[in-house]
């Protein structure tokens, strides 16, 4: 068992979950903060970082040997220059599937029922039908990025007697509730197929602007693109096009590029976009805290036992090893 350790986490966690970390690392000195109060003095003494911290503070963390984040994505720790090479990174993946599944789900209601329309109409105060409305029953669902997050949207929409194609960066065994599995090299060929697309695609220079003008050309008219992964998937300026141009039905996006979106970017009144600020994972489903304490508990036994760690990220692909 190892001990004399330095653990700060930097999550808002309750008693009974400060006691599940401490019952994996006893002997080791455990110190909670929050993202807006770490100090310097307190990365220079961790050990062990659990939890989001500004990458900034990384330039002070000498004494690291693990940082365990509480987030899916990994993309500002794994530029160059801001982990030492001999940092081991972790990451939550599987924490948020149900959180941002769910989410993506109501704002496809609110695209399909209209209710943003019905929401600026009560704002206003004003008594208006807003017309017809689609089916979401029996499309084709295609859903690029087959993580935690994809495949529980998958499960969602099979409640719709939705045809779901996978979209992975290899082809192997087609996941139970997944029709079709195939890569990106197949998505111009399966665009057309699709009534609902749902990326949760991260960023990397093959995915950035992977949908553009082009990429518009080939989905249905009646096509709604859902984004909950990276905002430079999409191309801002083409997704503006398209909207106004009826190219596709409509979006939502819970990521934008830029992020966060200025005040008075266009893209606020694009017709047929929901926009939600990226809050579709944090903490705010109640699922979702408990699963990244359970992750990072089990890291922690792994850690002070000396077995292997599990959810670990490849620094130089940003991905899980």
């Amino acid at each position: 068992m190892v001990t004399g350790k330095n653990i700060l986490v930097v999550m808002p966690v309750n008693e009974e979950q400060k006691q599940l970390l401490e019952k994996q690392g006893e002997g080791n000195t455990f110190t909670y903060t929050s993202y807006d109060k770490v100090s310097k003095d307190m990365v220079e003494q961790a050990n062990v970082i659990i939890g989001n911290i500004d990458p900034f503070f990384l330039n002070y963390a000498d004494q690291l040997e693990w940082l365990q984040l509480n987030s899916a994505g990994v993309d500002p720790y794994v530029k160059e220059g801001v982990l030492k090479d001999n940092v081991l990174l972790t990451n939550a993946t599987g924490a948020y599937g149900q959180s941002v599944a769910e989410h993506m789900l109501s704002v496809l209601f609110s695209i399909q029922k209209k209710l943003y329309l019905y929401r600026d109409n009560q704002n206003q105060c004003r008594w208006q039908d807003e017309g017809n409305i689609f089916s979401l029953q029996g499309g084709t669902l295609l859903v690029l990025g087959l993580g935690d997050i994809g495949m529980y949207f998958a499960r969602l929409m099979k409640k719709f007697d939705y045809h779901v194609i996978g979209v992975k960066r290899r082809i192997g065994e087609v996941p139970e509730g997944i029709d079709e599995v195939h890569t990106l090299e197949d998505l111009d060929e399966l665009l057309p197929k699709a009534d609902v697309v749902f990326s949760v695609l991260p960023d990397s220079k093959n995915t950035r602007n992977i949908f553009n003008l082009d990429t518009f050309e080939k989905m249905k008219k009646s096509a709604v693109l859902l984004n909950a992964g990276r905002g430079t998937a999409v191309n801002t300026e083409d997704l503006c096009q398209a909207l106004i141009q009826g190219k596709i039905r409509g979006a939502g996006i819970d990521v934008t590029d830029p992020e966060p979106l200025q005040s008075q970017h266009k893209l606020w009144n694009m017709p047929n976009l929901v926009i939600t600020p990226h809050i579709a994972g944090d903490f705010h489903h109640p699922a979702t805290l408990p699963r990244i304490i359970e992750i990072a508990a089990e890291n922690l036994r792994r850690y002070f036992s000396e077995e292997t760690w599990i959810k670990i990220v490849n620094k130089e692909t940003g991905t899980r090893k």
